[in-house]
């Protein structure tokens, strides 16, 4: 999110970044529009205070003037601050709508490419860094097999019972397969939490262990940019609990407190709402001659994690950090849930695009000097899994077009598929600089400073279904089974090759 005062500041540069971005003019308000929507809320603000401080300073004359028994002049006071008091509440009423429309067109901006991020629009203009590892020769298989096709023919993928269950795009796994997952999880969760030494000489791993909350608030979501923008590819959790007449309570600091007698059914959908520590919200109707409230609705309002990035880069949501403790370093393995599962008729057989997948996520908190440095870091430590795995990839900067809506900078690191003979994206990890401390309201303190907003990182390490995949192809056999990489053999219990049962 941005800070309206920078925009203030920097129009240029503002604009610039939105061009960089290859955002089309009206897709997002521009400096001058979102300057003059501010300095209109700056107007009506200062009109605001203006009139608050004259109604103080009327009431108290009021006071002299009853006590110099001057009713005239304190006739004239009240009827000044009558009038007062009505255009405050017409300020407050504009007041509220112009901030609620200048964050509404804030949370909506993306983030903007930093100054070494390649001008492009799509990923045909993203840019290879680095190649690692050449692609394998699979002895006595002309044609590789894709991961599915491996898959169902071992018995162990099954799509079809998904099907049945969940509708399209979910998969059951089976057996060796689902064990193969599970111990993927577990090599990559013991690395990352492991201190070690790369053989580039650099200091890897060191990250702490969280097993979060897979079911997340609003805010939660908002604090990460999935909300409000991406509202729509997420998959939500609502609970409605019930409706109680509006007269009925009240919203207080604490919560909500309730007026007058329940009846039964109603005595039930407060229990509840308390349980669950839901609040209510008014729902309007038609009420004589206008709209007003006339019943509270309780809902319970949750989200199913789209990546364990939510949850972990909200554990310092609304806090501050003192310098020495950063940089903050968290990993988690979890199952992630997207409504959006890629583009139409795009990879819509097997495992690729799935609306329930598996990733280990990478999390950093930092201070601004750190963040470039633990980009590479992060992004050295989720290349290590496929290092140890054997598995050939390359490494792409993304150009300013196709990076995601909260990321400066990303690297794409895609691995080898020989059934697709192409690269696929295996994971992304991200510096987002302070975009995602602002809305999270996420701090640090130097020694006798100002709080400062931290800078977040993500990144998967790896995406666990993805991995099995590039597995299933890379290692496959003339046979028909696939050979288990030396690294995953003891999470396998000494297995070396998965075989139809």
């Amino acid at each position: 999110m941005f800070d309206i005062r920078w925009i203030r500041e920097n129009p240029e540069a503002f604009d610039a970044g939105v061009r960089k971005r290859g955002l089309k003019p009206g897709e997002v308000m521009s400096s001058k529009d979102l300057i003059a929507l501010h300095e209109a809320w700056r107007e009506v603000t200062t009109r605001l205070q203006e009139a608050q401080a004259r109604r103080n300073a009327a009431s108290k004359e009021i006071g002299k003037a009853k006590a110099a028994k001057d009713e005239a002049k304190a006739q004239v006071l009240m009827a000044e601050v009558t009038a007062l008091k009505n255009s405050i509440q017409i300020d407050e009423r504009e007041q509220r709508g112009l901030q609620e429309a200048l964050t509404r067109e804030l949370d909506v901006i993306p983030n903007l490419p930093g100054d070494d991020v390649p001008i492009g629009n799509d990923e045909k203009d993203n840019q290879q860094i680095r190649r690692v590892g050449d692609p394998p020769k699979l002895g006595g298989i002309n044609k590789p097999k894709q991961h599915f096709e491996i898959g169902e023919a071992l018995g162990l993928m099954d799509f079809e019972t998904a099907a049945k269950l969940a509708g399209a795009r979910f998969v059951v796994l089976k057996g060796t397969l689902a064990r193969l997952e599970r111990a993927l999880a577990a090599f990559m969760l013991d690395l990352h939490t492991s201190i070690y030494t790369n053989s580039d000489g650099q200091q890897l791993g060191g990250y702490t262990e969280i097993n979060p909350p897979l079911v997340v608030l609003d805010e939660v979501m908002y604090g990460t940019a999935q909300l409000p923008k991406f509202r729509a590819d997420q998959y939500s959790a609502n609970m409605e609990l019930g409706e109680i007449p509006f007269e009925k309570a009240v919203i207080t600091d604490a919560g909500f407190e309730i007026r007058g007698n329940l009846r039964p059914e109603e005595q039930i959908v407060v229990e509840e709402a308390r349980r669950w520590g839901a609040l209510p919200r008014p729902v309007q109707s038609r009420s004589g001659t206008g709209w007003g409230p006339v019943r509270w609705r309780f809902e319970l309002h949750r989200w199913l994690i789209p990546t364990a990035e939510v949850s972990l880069t909200n554990l310092v949501r609304v806090s501050t950090q003192d310098e020495v403790e950063l940089p903050l370093r968290f990993t988690a393995y979890t199952p992630c849930f997207r409504a959006e599962a890629g583009a139409a008729g795009k990879d819509t057989r097997g495992m690729i695009r799935q609306h329930q997948f598996s990733k280990v996520e990478l999390v950093s908190i930092t201070t601004p000097e750190q963040s470039a440095a633990e980009h590479e870091r992060m992004t050295a430590c989720a290349e290590e899994v496929l290092k140890r795995l054997g598995l050939a990839y390359r490494v792409m900067v993304l150009c300013s077009g196709d990076m995601g809506f909260s990321a400066r900078k990303t690297y794409d690191i895609e691995v080898w598929l020989p059934g697709q003979d192409t690269y696929r994206e295996i994971s992304s990890c991200s510096v987002c600089g302070d975009f995602q401390a602002r809305r999270m309201d996420a701090r640090f303190r130097r020694a006798g400073g100002k709080p400062e907003y931290v800078h977040t990182l993500n990144g998967s390490g790896l995406a666990v279904g993805r991995t099995l995949i590039a597995i299933l192809e890379n290692y496959q056999q003339a046979d028909g089974s696939v050979a288990i990489p030396t690294a995953l053999q003891p999470y396998m219990g000494g297995l070396t090759r998965i075989a139809k049962p």
